[in-house]
């Protein structure tokens, strides 16, 4: 199969299909998972105006110069805020990526018992309504995220609300990636994001129009993922790989530099990374174990304790 019939083989699948024919978007949306670990939506039915009121504060925010947004670099302690140019780089990569980014959480009330593990937000001065427009991309975003799991579990022969509870003031962050155009050649080796898998359950990514984003394929092949105008990419996490034995895998995948003529334009996007509830127990679905597909997992972890050892690895914490 060529490379290019490999690529038109993730197909988008639409949201419509969801309330019309349930059980068909969920084996469409669950196979393209398996197969590949990636899917594409179509008619995401996300507030257009709420998507571009985020991203024009998110752009306005990265113009600013270094100083200015240097104020509201993150701590070691608190992953919310801005984090530098240079400073995160993917498992085990020797090179730094040549990305910014700005990450929102999750407001919680007052004397909720996960502030200790999920800070409260960081808003910009200079720009206005920064964290009531921002956030209403978080929120939307994650309702989305939410219908996406129901259909996973019909896909894993579970409950259509297993997953709610779990969900539930779930850890999930939105990033505001900027990727700064390259007027100079980048350093060897260097890359806008170098290979990695998503810590998460699932991730739902918009901006991919612009090129650059890649997926391995079981046989090592780098395939480009440009999905059609308006369509969401959504992956898979490590997560949710391992509380499904790997039937469902989290694949790996990079943004890698543009081409010449592209080099002078900044790629933004927005990943939302939707994570299960910081006390949740990632234990194996015993749907998922078979003499085929023996347990890779005895052990059970916390969503928490899993997350902490992989931002020790990336260098995050």
């Amino acid at each position: 199969m060529s490379l290019d019939a490999i690529v038109s083989a993730i197909e988008p699948v639409s949201m419509k299909q969801r309330d019309n024919a349930p059980d068909a978007f969920s084996t469409a949306l669950g196979d393209s998972f398996k197969r590949y670990g990636f899917a594409v939506l179509a008619d995401h039915g996300l507030d257009q105006t709420v998507l571009d009121t985020a991203l024009e504060r998110a752009k306005t925010f990265f113009a600013m110069n270094e100083d200015a947004k240097a104020k509201y670099t993150h701590t070691k302690e608190n992953q919310r805020g801005y984090f530098p140019f240079g400073q995160e780089k993917a498992k085990d990569a020797e090179h730094i990526d040549l990305k910014e980014f700005w990450h929102i959480g999750r407001d919680l009330p007052e004397n909720h018992e996960f502030l200790n593990i999920m800070p409260p937000n960081v808003s910009v001065d200079e720009i206005e309504d920064w964290h009531t427009q921002t956030y209403a991309m978080f929120d939307a975003m994650d309702e989305l995220g939410i219908k996406i799991m129901s259909s996973i579990a019909s896909y894993l022969n579970l409950e259509e609300n297993w997953f709610d509870s779990a969900m539930e003031n779930g850890n999930s962050v939105l990033r505001l990636l900027h990727y700064p155009a390259q007027d100079t050649p980048p350093p060897e080796g260097s890359v806008r994001a170098a290979e990695h898998g998503d810590i998460n359950v699932i991730t739902l990514l918009l901006g991919a129009e612009e090129g650059g984003l890649e997926v391995k394929d079981r046989d090592g092949r780098w395939l480009p993922i440009t999905p059609p105008p308006g369509c969401l990419v959504v992956n898979v996490g490590d997560m949710l790989e391992r509380l499904t034995n790997h039937i469902l895998p989290s694949t790996l995948h990079r943004v890698v530099n543009p081409k010449p003529e592209r080099s002078k334009f900044a790629r933004y996007s927005t990943p939302f990374f939707a994570h299960f509830k910081p006390d949740f127990e990632i234990k194996t679905l015993e749907t998922c174990i078979s003499d085929d597909n023996p347990d890779r997992y005895p052990e059970s972890i916390t969503a928490h304790e899993f997350l902490l050892q992989r931002l020790r690895e990336i260098n995050l914490i």
